[in-house]
């Protein structure tokens, strides 16, 4: 009895400390990378209000907010742990994986839970669950390994813009504006390549190519810009309102190269910047349709 009393708050500790690693490891400043698209697909894919809040809706955000997160940062990190050694952002503001074996079953059940969606959405949107199961996973894990293969790297972020196309299928019935995607997955490989500025000079250190490490930090701000720039064009063959939103982004990677801020710093602004334009994406959307 004394042996078990006593182990059980050393069990305890371990299992908080383990949920507070995941939920660390998961990158909840980005949370809303995944889950925000969602928002959005649902909002401009339905045409009642009724249409905003079913079990379906509901449950794809959550498992985009959480489950997915665990699942497309925990490969990644597992398949990092080497280069991530390097690499000062693991040190305080990220989880460094240290070959916990507990980790790449929850990643892999993670990913499984994406399952219970398919008795209940048409193929057209869980081709595009699939698409980010697929992408998330070959981004990190090899053979393929994108993201040491410079413009793969960036292109397979569309990604992120795939759970707001299986939301809008789900709730539409239809697949969005191609012009919409277009935009959509330009505006991700953008900031998947502002993101890997940071990480250039660990990333040259280790040997990994990626866009950022072949272009250079000067060169990588021009590429987000003409991407952010295409993203904005195209938003607006779709609608004016939303390629002006979303021109936000060329003139913000401006200011950011033409001024002395550090690219350091501002990496960690765009969290923000970017719940906030989804923000006024979501409202408008709610606008258009609640006074149809």
């Amino acid at each position: 009895m004394g042996d078990r009393s006593s182990s059980s708050p050393s069990s305890s500790t371990h299992s908080l400390s383990s949920l507070r690693y995941l939920l660390i490891l998961s990158r909840p400043r980005f949370w809303l990378y995944l889950a925000g698209p969602v928002i959005v697909g649902v909002v401009y894919g339905a045409t009642t209000v009724e249409q905003l809040f079913t079990p379906i809706t509901v449950g794809l955000f959550a498992y985009f907010l959480l489950p997915a997160n665990v699942f497309l940062y925990g490969i990644n990190d597992v398949f990092d742990s080497e280069i991530d050694a390097a690499n000062p952002k693991k040190a305080d503001r990220e989880a460094r994986y240290r070959g916990q074996r507990f980790v790449p079953v929850v990643v892999a059940v993670s990913a499984m839970l994406s399952l219970a969606f398919v008795p209940a959405l048409p193929a057209d949107a869980l081709f595009w669950i699939a698409v980010f199961l697929v992408l998330g996973a070959a981004y990190s894990a090899p053979p393929v390994r994108f993201k040491t293969t410079p413009l793969l790297d960036s292109l397979s972020n569309g990604l992120y813009v795939a759970p707001g196309i299986a939301a809008y299928v789900a709730v539409a019935g239809s697949q969005p504006p191609a012009l919409a995607i277009l935009g959509g997955w330009l505006w991700a490989m953008g900031m998947h390549t502002f993101s890997a500025i940071p990480d250039i000079e660990p990333d040259r250190e280790t040997g990994i190519r990626t866009t950022a490490t072949v272009l250079g930090e000067r060169p990588t701000y021009a590429y987000c810009g003409l991407c952010w720039l295409g993203s904005a064009v195209a938003f607006a063959a779709v609608d004016p309102r939303l390629g002006a939103l979303l021109g936000v982004y060329p003139l913000l990677v401006a200011v950011v190269a033409a001024s002395s801020v550090s690219v350091h710093r501002a990496y960690w602004w765009f969290p923000a910047i970017n719940t906030l334009v989804g923000t006024a994406l979501t409202m408008g959307g709610l606008w258009v349709l609640v006074h149809a």
